[in-house]
């Protein structure tokens, strides 16, 4: 699998053909590293999103209108139904969507959901997503929680974690969920998009390896391979 960051929580997943749209934050998005018209060009299998905020809501509807399925909780889905969706998939916490490329399944995470214009999102979500044989852990906005032990216990081959600190995780706590994941790979996201998002890289990457996690930094723009 290949993991490309797009900037601040945007991820494209690719293997065997397929490629997953995570959090589609593009245009507003200064760490974008293509534009939204390069973006609508690849040829997707699905688009999931975490939750409702403008910064991973984004251009999810730019997508969704072409026919791409959206794949979310009933209520992000149901406004992405009522705003131009074709293809909306509605799910709740626990469940698993199932495709050709693999499946997604929806976590809690603690945080908060609503949409730009403050339409109520539904719980907020992380998304356990099986492509290519390997297993990923995106957690979207959340902080540290003692049920990760039981997302850990899957089998995680990378794990995807805000630490910008302020509306999430800062490093150190982020760092601490290595402890009940125990991811093969972690990823750090969502830091130094906004002004508030301090979060050191570097804090995160320190303090993984001494838990024998192999913490790969990735610019906007650069990919990784599992």
């Amino acid at each position: 699998m290949n993991i490309h960051f797009i900037g601040h929580s945007t991820f494209l997943l690719e293997s065997g053909g397929h490629r997953l749209l995570i959090d589609p934050f593009i245009e507003g998005n200064p760490q974008a590293s293509v534009s939204l018209q390069e973006a609508l060009e690849w040829t997707l299998s699905a688009v999931l999103i975490s939750h409702a905020h403008g910064d991973h809501w984004g251009n999810a509807l730019d997508f969704a209108r072409t026919g791409v399925p959206l794949i979310a909780t009933a209520e992000i889905a149901g406004y992405a139904g009522k705003n131009g969706a074709t293809q909306p998939v509605g799910m709740n916490i626990g469940g698993t969507y199932r495709a050709g490329w693999g499946s997604v399944t929806l976590t809690p995470a603690w945080h908060s959901s609503s949409f730009p214009d403050g339409t109520y999102g539904g719980m907020p979500t992380g998304l356990i997503i099986e492509l290519g044989g390997k297993r990923v852990y995106f957690a979207g906005d959340t902080n540290l929680f003692s049920d990760m032990s039981l997302i850990g216990q899957r089998g995680l081959d990378a794990a995807l974690l805000p630490i910008g600190d302020h509306y999430t995780m800062g490093p150190e706590e982020a760092a601490r969920t290595l402890d009940l994941l125990k991811p093969k790979v972690a990823i750090p996201m969502h830091y130094g998009t906004f002004p508030p998002l301090t979060g050191d890289p570097a804090v995160f990457q320190r303090e993984g390896e001494a838990r024998g996690v192999d913490v790969r930094i990735l610019k906007p723009g650069e990919h990784t391979t599992l």
